[in-house]
């Protein structure tokens, strides 16, 4: 399948007032100053002077800071098998299409892995598969089974939606360990395409939503594709 045929993705919510919140939460904890004043401050409408501390901060690794930008994401267009990997995620919180309420209505949308679709006899073989499989599902809806028992033989492939929320600190682990070659290439275009939309109105993200490697300057991975050294 083609790239621009994998994950749909809008971020639809951020706060206005992103680099503001940040920069207020990071002086906080070195001020005596109270919290409101500093949001109000003259340096708080200097977007320079903020991005030079919260750069220093998250540097030093006090992540706290960005935990408190939430931000959310339209998807659609993904596998049931990417939307597991995505959910294994913590602080995350997810709204997905059911399949115990959303019955089927002729064939099911379903993700063809590139590995399969570059193949044209298995790619033959598994359109025929996915057709068997949603005239049995047609089939056990019709017998009277309930769409939450007859899902039972919808597979991986099965495309699904969802609305994901996560605070900026859960997004940048997210992109290091998603962005990485070794992860699955579904997931990656996720990713990538999430970080993409956050990184159009703030720009200053791009040097965090990378792979771990390009942060860290090492791969810590068992297997390394070899793109930086190897960590002791």
């Amino acid at each position: 399948m083609q790239e621009n045929k994998y994950a749909q993705v809008r971020l639809i919510s951020k706060p206005k007032d992103l680099l503001k919140t940040i920069y207020t939460a990071c002086r906080t904890c070195y001020s005596s100053d109270s919290p409101l004043n500093i949001y109000d401050c003259e340096a708080a409408q200097d977007k320079e002077k903020m991005l030079k501390l919260i750069n220093r901060v998250i540097s030093s690794g006090h992540y706290s800071t960005i935990e408190h930008i939430q931000v959310s994401f339209a998807i659609s267009n993904i596998s049931r098998a990417c939307s597991h990997q995505l959910v294994r995620h913590r602080h995350m919180s997810f709204s997905q299409k059911s399949q115990r309420y959303v019955k089927e209505k002729g064939q099911f949308e379903y993700i063809t892995p590139d590995t399969i679709e570059n193949i044209p006899e298995l790619k033959e073989k598994f359109d025929s598969f996915m057709n068997k499989i949603s005239d049995f599902y047609i089939e056990l809806t019709q017998a009277g089974i309930p769409a939450e028992d007859a899902r039972a033989v919808l597979p991986n492939a099965t495309s699904t939606s969802m609305v994901a929320s996560l605070n900026l600190r859960e997004l940048i682990h997210l992109a290091n360990l998603r962005l990485c070659t070794r992860a699955q290439k579904e997931i990656r275009i996720l990713v990538k395409r999430m970080c993409d939309e956050i990184i159009k109105e703030e720009e200053w993200l791009k040097d965090y939503l990378v792979p771990k490697c390009e942060r860290f300057g090492y791969c810590d991975e068992d297997k390394s594709c070899g793109r930086k050294p190897v960590k002791e």
